[in-house]
C-alpha cells in the first residue's frame, strides 16, 4: 500500500457526456476510461497502437466493478470508441482531431493522459525533442484543435467542461523552460527533459485558464495533476536511459508505488468532483489542489511557452479568440 492514496469521492454519473482520453489503452489512462465508461460516458480512447487499443477496449467492456452496488456504477455503462492518435506526429494529431470533430457532436471532458518518461535522446516526426514533443506539444495542438467544440459543448455540460493535463511531481525538479535550448540539442538529459515537459503541462494549464478568462469564456475549466508513482509501462525506458537494473530498483520502492486504480483517482477527481467544477488553472495531488513549483507559477514563462508552442505546432496566431474562430474552418475541416 503506498504512503499516500486518496480516492475520488464523486458519485456522479455521466450519461450523455463524451470524454476523450489520450493513451487510454494502458495504465491509468485505461483505468480512467473504465471508470468513466462504467459511469455511463461515451469514452473516446485516443491511442497510438490500434491493436492494443482494441484489446484494451474489450478488456474494459468485460471487467465488471468489484462493488457493482456503488452509486456511480448502478446504471448502464456507456460507449467505447477508438481513434488513432500518435502524439509523435502533428499530422496524426490533426487527423485525429478532425475525425473526432466530424463524428462527435460534443466533447465534455478532455483528458491529456498519454506520455513518455525519461527516454533516450530522440526526436519526433516533426523534429521536436521526444519528451517535450509528446508530452506537451502534441497535447497542446490536440487541445486547441478540440477547444472550439469543447466550448460549444458547455450548454449541455453540468456544470462545466473540463480539460485535464496529467503532469507529474517531477515538474518541481525543473528550474524553468530552457528557451535557449528548448529541444535539448546542445545538452540532453533524460531526467531534465522529462521534468521540463511536465513543467510545460502545468504552465499550459494555467495559461489556458488565463486566456479563457481574458476572452470571457466561462464554463471551460483546466486542471493539471500529479497521479503518483505508478507501476506502469512509463518506466520502460529507464534501463536504456540510465543503466540496466534501474527499472527493477524503481519497482522495489513499494511504499511509494500505486496501483493503476489508485493512480487514476486524482484524474477522476478533476474530471468529476463537484467542488473542482468551481476551480480552474490549478494543480492537484491526492485529490486536492496544492501549490505547484515557483516556476509553474511564473506568468511570463507561461505566456512565452504559449507563444513558442503556437509557432512550433504551426498555428496562425497566439490570440485565443482568433484561434477559436479560425480552427474549425481553416485547420480541421
Amino acid at each position: 500500500m503506498p504512503l499516500f492514496s486518496q480516492y475520488c469521492k464523486s458519485k456522479s454519473r455521466l450519461e450523455g457526456k463524451t470524454v476523450v482520453i489520450t493513451g487510454a489503452n494502458t495504465g491509468i489512462g485505461k483505468e480512467t476510461a473504465w471508470n468513466l465508461y462504467r459511469r455511463g460516458a461515451r469514452v473516446i480512447m485516443a491511442c497510438r497502437d490500434l491493436v492494443k487499443a482494441q484489446a484494451a477496449l474489450e478488456d474494459v467492456k468485460k471487467t465488471l466493478p468489484s462493488k457493482p452496488n456503488k452509486e456511480e456504477f448502478k446504471g448502464e455503462p456507456g460507449e467505447l470508441v477508438i481513434q488513432k492518435l500518435d502524439l509523435n506526429s502533428l499530422d496524426s494529431v490533426r487527423e485525429c482531431a478532425k475525425k473526432i470533430l466530424e463524428t462527435e457532436p460534443a466533447i465534455h471532458i478532455l483528458i491529456n493522459n498519454a506520455g513518455v518518461m525519461m527516454c533516450p535522446k530522440g526526436v519526433t516526426e516533426d523534429g521536436f525533442e521526444t519528451q517535450l514533443g509528446t508530452n506537451h506539444l502534441g497535447h497542446f495542438l490536440f487541445t486547441l484543435l478540440l477547444l472550439p467544440m469543447i466550448i460549444q459543448s458547455r450548454k449541455d455540460s453540468d456544470p462545466c467542461c473540463r480539460i485535464i493535463n496529467v503532469s507529474s511531481l517531477a515538474h518541481r525538479l525543473s528550474t524553468g523552460i530552457n528557451f535557449n535550448d528548448l529541444m535539448s540539442e546542445k545538452s540532453y538529459g533524460a531526467i531534465s527533459a522529462y521534468c521540463q515537459s511536465k513543467l510545460a503541462n502545468v504552465l499550459f494549464t494555467r495559461e489556458l485558464a488565463h486566456r479563457l478568462k481574458e476572452a470571457n469564456i466561462k464554463g471551460v475549466n483546466t486542471y493539471s495533476l500529479h497521479p503518483g508513482v505508478i507501476k506502469s509501462e512509463l518506466s520502460r525506458h529507464l534501463d536504456d536511459s540510465f543503466f540496466r537494473g534501474v527499472r527493477f530498483l524503481y519497482s522495489l520502492v513499494g511504499f511509494m508505488i500505486k496501483t493503476v486504480e489508485q493512480g487514476a483517482q486524482t484524474t477522476l477527481h478533476c474530471a468529476l468532483d463537484e467542488q473542482a467544477a468551481n476551480e480552474t488553472g490549478l494543480y492537484y495531488r491526492e485529490c486536492a489542489a496544492v501549490s505547484p513549483s515557483s516556476s509553474a507559477m511564473n506568468k511570463e514563462m507561461a505566456a512565452r511557452l504559449w507563444d513558442e508552442s503556437v509557432k512550433l505546432v504551426g498555428l496562425p496566431t497566439n490570440d485565443l479568440t482568433e484561434l477559436i474562430e479560425k480552427i474549425p474552418t481553416e485547420y480541421v475541416r
